[in-house]
C-alpha cells in the first residue's frame, strides 16, 4: 500500500516526507487533516486525541519511528531516546508499545536505519490492513450464522465507542464485519452508543457509517440495556485497546456495562481486535491493565454546533464540582462470548488464546 490508508498516510512536506492524519477533534463538523513532521508533534496527536484508536495509534508511531530517525539523521541511539517518547505517550493501547519496540526491535542491525525505518512502518502498517480485512470477514460469518438461526432478514447490532477505519486500518475492527456485510448485501441496522464523555460514537462512528450509507441510530449510552431486554439488539461488536493473556478485554470506559447487559440478556457480546491487541504480559487484566485517568474538562464540557452554525465548547455541569475521567474499563473474559480475530475467532480463554496465538 506504500503508506497510504483511509485515517494516515505518507506525504511530502517542504523538505522531507511527513505523516498526514486526519483530525478526529473536528468531525464530525469539519474535515481538517494535521502534518507531523517531527517527534514531538506525533506525541502530541497521540496524547491530544488528534488520532485515537488502539491501532491507528499504533501505526502513527510506527511512522512516527520512521519521522524521528529522519529527524536524527539516522543515528539509532538517538533514536531510541525519541522512541522512548513516543512510547510513553498513551498508558492503555498496547499497540502503541508494539509498535514502537517492534521498529526499534527492526532496526537495530540497520545498515540505513532512515529507509528501512519507512520500509518497515509500511509493511507493518500493511500487515494490520491485511488483518483488519480477515476481521471483516470472520466478523461477518458471525453475522450471517445469526441471521440464519433467528431466520432474520435483518440483523441489529451494538456498538460502543469508535472501532472502524479512523481507530484501525483499513477497515476497523468492531465495524470491519459490517462493512463486509453491507458488500455481501446484508441489510444491517447499527445502534450507535454516544460514548461520553468525548462522543466517539455519535462523533466518529455515525460519520463513518453514514460515509458508507450504512443505517444507524444514535442512542444515549444507557439505552443498551432497555434496547436489549425489549429484543432490538441481536449482538454486540466492540473494539479494544488491550486484551490480556486470559481474555480481560480493555475498552472504552462503558464497555463492561454493555457486557453485563449482554450476558443477563443472553445476548452474544463479541469484541474484534488484531493480533497487536493482546498484551502476554498480563494474566489478569482486571487487575492490572493500566487505565488512562484523563482530563475532568472532558466530563465537563461538550463541543458542538450552535443554531448559528459556529462550532463551540460550552460547560454542562456547576463550575465549582469536580468531575473524575476514566478513559478506559475492563470487561472479564467470563462475559465475552469470543474474540474475532485475524486468525479466526477464539474464546476469550488462557490456553485458547495462547494455542492460537502463541503456540
Amino acid at each position: 500500500m506504500q503508506g497510504k490508508y483511509k485515517a494516515l498516510w505518507l506525504s511530502d512536506d517542504m523538505f522531507d516526507e511527513c505523516l498526514e492524519v486526519i483530525d478526529q477533534r473536528q468531525l464530525p463538523f469539519e474535515y481538517d487533516t494535521k502534518y507531523l513532521s517531527t517527534t514531538d508533534e506525533v506525541v502530541e496527536a497521540i496524547k491530544n486525541m488528534t488520532v485515537r484508536g488502539a491501532g491507528v495509534i499504533g501505526s502513527v508511531a510506527a511512522f512516527g519511528i520512521y519521522i524521528a530517525a529522519i529527524e536524527v539523521y539516522g543515528d539509532y541511539e538517538a533514536l531510541k531516546e525519541k522512541a522512548a517518547l513516543i512510547r510513553e505517550s498513551r498508558p492503555t493501547a498496547v499497540n502503541l508499545m508494539w509498535a514502537v519496540d517492534k521498529m526499534i526491535s527492526l532496526l537495530k542491525s540497520s545498515d540505513n536505519v532512515v529507509e528501512d525505518a519507512r520500509k518497515f512502518a509500511i509493511e507493518l502498517n500493511d500487515k494490520e490492513a491485511l488483518e483488519s480485512q480477515k476481521i471483516a470477514e470472520f466478523g461477518c460469518d458471525i453475522i450471517e450464522d445469526i441471521l440464519k438461526k433467528k431466520n432474520k432478514t435483518r440483523i441489529n447490532i451494538l456498538t460502543h465507542c469508535n472501532a472502524g477505519w479512523l481507530a484501525v486500518i483499513d477497515e476497523g475492527t468492531a465495524l470491519a464485519p459490517i462493512y463486509e456485510a453491507k458488500r455481501r448485501g446484508i441489510d444491517v441496522h447499527v445502534w450507535v452508543d454516544e460514548t461520553r464523555p468525548r462522543n466517539q460514537g455519535a462523533s466518529l462512528t455515525a460519520w463513518e457509517l453514514a460515509q458508507d450509507g450504512i443505517a444507524h441510530t444514535i442512542i444515549a449510552d444507557n439505552t443498551g440495556g432497555h434496547l436489549m431486554q425489549i429484543g432490538e439488539v441481536d449482538m454486540v461488536i466492540v473494539g479494544a485497546d488491550r486484551v490480556s493473556a486470559n481474555g480481560d478485554v480493555a475498552n472504552k470506559i462503558g464497555t463492561y456495562l454493555k457486557a453485563l447487559a449482554a450476558h443477563d440478556n443472553g445476548i452474544p457480546f463479541y469484541v474484534a481486535i488484531p493480533a497487536s491487541t493482546f498484551d502476554f504480559e498480563i494474566n489478569d487484566g482486571v487487575k492490572d491493565i493500566p487505565i488512562e485517568l484523563r482530563s475532568e474538562d472532558e466530563v465537563k464540557y461538550i463541543r458542538g454546533v450552535d443554531a448559528d452554525g459556529v462550532i463551540r465548547e460550552v460547560r454542562i455541569t456547576p463550575e465549582n464540582s469536580s468531575a473524575i475521567n476514566y478513559g478506559f474499563d475492563v470487561t472479564p473474559a467470563r462475559l465475552i462470548t469470543g474474540l474475532i480475530t485475524n486468525k479466526g475467532v477464539c474464546e476469550a480463554d488462557f490456553d485458547k488464546i495462547r494455542e492460537k496465538f502463541r503456540g
